[in-house]
């Protein structure tokens, strides 16, 4: 018998492990008995949300798996096959941890994802981060901006990783629950790949990386799990990093798997030796015996209980062949790391756990890693019901456009992050090609002439105000820029970050936002190859927008081709490829010159995208032009100040005389009409570029050139925008600076 079954488990007890009374009489059914202490705190943690995916399960069967390019779905990531190559990448969250303890939730959370990458037998390369905050006009919002920087760089600087892209946002529905979504990208051979199995009866289990204390205890059940409420306090919960422990950590690893003698490994992530123990068993199709008492560990009288449930960090769980273990063993003692056999496989299905031989616990692995699905009510927010509606005749002109323009590139959505990314080692490993600032990082795959690109993407107002087609835009824009790189779009992986799904408004944007990027992805043929679901993103105040990241990778088949969105010589044609259409919907100018947010997601017509994708990447490869940039945030007019002044070191100015649209001058400036590009090209490659966009079906248009030091954008005769370059880059590069300094 296991554990101590004489006495009831009160209530109380369960609840404050975040089971619900229907959840534990599930328990019950299952044991035929009542749980230990250590089964219920195992049943705690893989059943939670964040751990068991209960609500969510069912929506993300929904997203594509396959695509263009071959894919790969593994236990913990996922990625494609390019040529005799793996690429591994995944995005995850470290939303609540960093709210509570910003810098060690920060670092945990790039530490943990590149866990998930290195122990798929990747060489983990790049870090991509997408960060969201309340205004930076609340101190306790400028303190969590510093601290997840601080964590960010601290971490991946020191385990060698360089952080090479990303985005920051700033709304009012972040403050009181910031947003910390992390992507990691590593490389393989694709015969050196490895799953989170177990299997092979009498094959042993080895514990490896840093010792177990009660850091992180309950962090998925009780923290990642449930919404904050006021007054409340979970600094215990949040895990402690050590980054030079996980460079020791990365090196053992891959060189244990070199061997050949891993048949299985596992970060302890969240839930920590009940997942890998449980999850390795369920994957492998076999059981697993272990025993604590091997466990290493820094605390004294730890209970078996917290043994199971610690999120110490850097730990890992390995399936080893029988025979081999001292090897293993030998590798990870050469870098100073824990290296302890706790177990063998076994052919029976059962997860037991043992304390000085004393049974604990005693599970069937697939009854724990098979959390119930719950199929939620959801409903259309009412408020759409009068925010969706915007008379654009009511919304006044502004007399002054060249003021619009400075105090949108001064908008923290917009501004220059230089501030933020100079703090990132982006150079180490000299695989960054295009650096920070641009629409994609570019990353060389050395030994190739080939490249691949990454980018993040979601605009979380377009998923307020429309969820299903904020989705879609945030795919279609992801893909857009990795477009303008050079790079075709090749595989997705997704972070969604949402409310409550308990409640019906929550889950309806829930569900339309994942049925968005299923529609886009299948659209583009391009899979969904991991991803991560964080749900109870509330404060008392309010819940967060919608925030679905999209993580996308591409493919550049000639590194030489590589575009970046800076104008590069001056006398260039500008080009636009799109429509520009009237609308203001959802617009950054709204919400900051008219403190509005209302209307509709911009259009998308994904027939017109991919036209509009498709030329732009046909000229850029075939070395036609000098420049590509998204139009997004912002609008033309602040695209168009971007191609000028990213560059500090060679601004060039543009003289834009040819919009010919019938439409609101607002509009035309600072609508975020989607599926535009402007490009860039020497006077010689115009009539090129307009056959090939004639040929893909794109909006072709010239509507100006590069030169001067001026931006200077005129609607038939009338002067809209002229501004100095000089003062458009102080603006934009000024503007963080102050807020951070309060």
């Amino acid at each position: 018998m296991v554990g101590n079954q004489k006495s009831m488990v009160k209530p109380d007890v369960y609840r404050s492990l975040g089971l619900s009374d229907q959840e534990y009489q599930n328990i019950l059914k299952i044991l035929k008995r009542k749980p230990s202490n250590t089964e219920l705190a195992m049943f705690s943690v893989e059943w939670s949300e964040h751990c068991g995916y209960l609500r969510s399960r069912k929506w993300l069967k929904t997203l594509p798996r396959t695509g263009k390019y071959k894919t790969l779905i593994g236990e913990d990531s996922g990625g494609i096959i390019l040529d005799d190559l793996a690429i591994i990448f995944k995005m995850e969250s470290h939303n609540h941890p960093s709210q509570v303890e910003p810098k060690q939730g920060a670092a945990t959370g790039v530490g943990g994802i590149i866990r998930d990458i290195f122990t798929a037998g990747a060489r983990p390369i790049a870090l991509l981060d997408s960060l969201r905050f309340g205004p930076l006009s609340q101190a306790y919002n400028r303190y969590l901006f510093a601290g997840v920087i601080d964590g960010i760089q601290s971490y991946g600087n020191c385990v060698g990783v360089p952080t090479v892209g990303g985005e920051i946002y700033f709304d009012d529905s972040y403050s009181g629950n910031c947003l910390v979504n992390v992507m990691c990208i590593g490389i393989a051979k694709k015969n050196k790949l490895v799953r989170a199995r177990a299997f092979g009866k009498e094959n042993s289990i080895m514990y490896v990386g840093s010792s177990t204390g009660r850091d992180g205890i309950g962090g998925c059940s009780i923290l990642a799990s449930h919404e904050f409420k006021a007054g409340e306090e979970k600094r215990p919960t949040v895990q402690i990093g050590d980054p030079f422990t996980e460079k020791c950590l990365i090196e053992a690893t891959l060189e244990a798997i070199n061997t050949g003698y891993v048949v299985g490994i596992k970060d302890m992530g969240a839930a920590g030796l009940t997942c890998s123990t449980s999850e390795m068993a369920q994957a492998g199709n076999s059981g697993m015996d272990v025993e604590l008492q091997a466990v290493p560990r820094r605390e004294e009288n730890m209970e078996p209980w917290e043994i199971m449930m610690s999120e110490s960090q850097e730990r890992m769980l390995i399936c080893v062949k029988k025979g081999k273990e001292d090897q293993i063993k030998k590798i990870f003692l050469k870098w100073d790391l824990n290296a302890s056999l706790i177990g063998k496989v076994t052919d029976d299905g059962l997860v037991i756990i043992r304390d000085n031989d004393k049974i604990v616990a005693q599970i069937k692995a697939h009854s724990l890693t098979k959390a119930p699905v719950y199929d939620m009510p959801y409903r259309r927010p009412r408020y759409l019901r009068e925010l969706n509606k915007l008379a654009l005749s009511k919304i006044p002109e502004p007399k002054d456009y060249n003021k619009v323009l400075l105090k949108l590139l001064a908008a923290l959505s917009i501004t220059d992050k230089t501030r933020v990314y100079e703090q990132y080692d982006h150079m180490v490993q000299t695989n960054t090609v295009v650096l920070p600032g641009s629409d994609a990082a570019v990353l060389r795959l050395k030994g190739t002439n080939k490249a691949i690109a990454a980018t993040t993407d979601c605009n979380s107002r377009y998923c307020f105000l429309n969820p299903y087609r904020g989705a879609q835009i945030a795919v279609a824009e992801a893909a857009r820029n990795l477009v303008c790189s050079g790079a075709h779009p090749a595989a997705v992986t997704d972070c969604l970050n949402f409310g409550n799904p308990e409640k019906p408004e929550s889950f309806w944007q829930f569900k339309n936002c994942v049925k968005g990027i299923a529609d886009a992805c299948r659209s583009f043929n391009i899979a969904v190859v991991s991803g991560n679901v964080s749900f109870y993103n509330e404060s008392p105040q309010s819940a967060i927008n919608p925030t679905p990241t999209i993580g996308m990778i591409g493919i550049l088949n000639d590194i030489n081709k590589a575009c970046s969105q800076n104008f590069k010589q001056e006398g260039d044609v500008v080009i636009l490829l799109g429509y520009c259409r009237e609308e203001l919907g959802a617009s950054e100018y709204l919400k900051e010159i008219r403190n509005l947010t209302k209307g509709n997601a911009p259009q998308l017509d994904l027939v017109l995208e991919q036209a509009v994708q498709k030329a732009a990447l046909e000229v850029i490869e075939k070395g036609l032009v000098n420049s590509a940039h998204d139009c997004s945030e912002g609008g033309l007019a602040v695209t168009l100040a971007e191609c000028c002044i990213s560059n500090k070191d060679k601004m060039i100015g543009v003289n834009i005389n040819n919009l010919n649209y019938d439409m609101r001058p607002d509009a035309l400036l600072f609508g975020e009409s989607q599926s535009r590009i402007i490009l860039s090209c020497s006077k010689d490659s115009v009539e090129k570029i307009r056959k090939i966009a004639i040929e893909f079906k794109a909006p072709f248009c010239v509507i100006g050139k590069t030169g001067d030091k001026v931006l200077r954008i005129l609607k038939a005769k009338e002067k809209l925008i002229y501004l100095p370059l000089g003062n458009l880059y102080e603006e934009w590069s000024g503007s963080l600076k102050k807020k951070i300094e309060g």
